[in-house]
């Protein structure tokens, strides 16, 4: 179904590629009647992956060919990423655990579920950098919180040899969590401060100097990502982009509140959208980042 063309309001054009502050999209929905998506990311071999967390599924889209279940009883997995050697990391929010599966063989193997012995409240958004570097997020939402064993929620990092380690301690509930192109910058939604935090990274991995990136957003803050020239992309009212000096460029309006995004197709200039009970794609003049 093409839901008619809908003009992109040009908020400012500082900071920003112009072919993208004046670009006006159309807006496709590829899969619907679902419950609740999220978590989608490109796969390279030609497909999205994608959560349906009430309905316990992890989803495959295929362009031209709809969706299917690719993983039943996914423990509740809501973020996922992919790395370059064929691997996804899953966040499992009702085992409160993260996953890594080999997406050749099926085999899988827990990466994470406690911190200094205690559960994490419910793991929620991933990324990986090329080194191997993962990050993810651990807040607490609805009866989730009524389970929790620690006392605070978290943004964490697995070094590429399984070391965790907590990057930051927030009083608002983490939520979506991308790098930026040179893998240099985390970028992290405060979902309850209406925020986006930025940290920076070093050639190893480790992550230092919080900062506020963008406040005031628009509904809560969901998923994040950036394209190859340093926007960030966030899921809020609808999706809101931001030059990399924090400059709103553009609003992207979709039919559902968005959850969360990801760059796909392959030349990663689609942007796929999961917002509740569809997801959506709009084609973009410029390419997702790859770090």
């Amino acid at each position: 179904m093409v839901i008619p063309i809908i003009a992109l309001a040009l908020l400012a054009q500082d900071e920003a590629p112009k072919s993208l502050a004046d670009f006006e999209t159309r807006i496709d929905r590829v899969s619907a009647r679902h419950l609740f998506t999220e978590g989608p990311v490109w796969v390279p071999e030609g497909y999205l992956l994608f959560s349906d967390v009430p309905s316990n599924l992890i989803q495959k889209f295929v362009p031209g060919k709809g969706s299917t279940a690719w993983r039943e009883k996914s423990n509740g997995t809501n973020g996922n990423a992919v790395d370059a050697d064929g691997h996804l990391y899953s966040c499992e929010t009702r085992t409160r655990r993260v996953v890594r599966t080999n997406l050749k063989t099926g085999a899988q193997e827990v990466l994470a579920e406690r911190y200094e012995g205690k559960r994490f409240n419910a793991p929620n958004d991933i990324c990986v950098r090329k080194d191997r570097n993962v990050y993810f997020t651990d807040p607490a939402f609805g009866q989730q919180s009524d389970t929790r064993e620690l006392d605070f929620y978290g943004i964490y990092r697995l070094s590429p040899k399984n070391e965790l380690s907590l990057v930051a301690k927030t009083a608002g509930r983490p939520n979506g969590v991308t790098l930026a192109p040179n893998g240099r910058l985390l970028y992290v939604a405060n979902s309850d401060e209406r925020s986006v935090l930025v940290f920076d990274v070093d050639r190893a991995g480790a992550v230092s100097n919080q900062r506020v990136f963008v406040s005031g957003i628009t509904g809560p803050p969901d998923g994040l990502r950036t394209d190859e020239k340093g926007n960030v992309y966030v899921a809020c009212d609808d999706i809101a982009i931001y030059s990399s000096q924090g400059k709103l460029v553009k609003s992207i309006k979709t039919p559902e509140p968005p959850r969360n995004l990801a760059f796909g197709d392959a030349d990663l200039m689609t942007l796929y959208i999961t917002a509740y009970t569809s997801v959506y794609r709009v084609r973009l003049p410029i390419k997702g980042a790859t770090y």
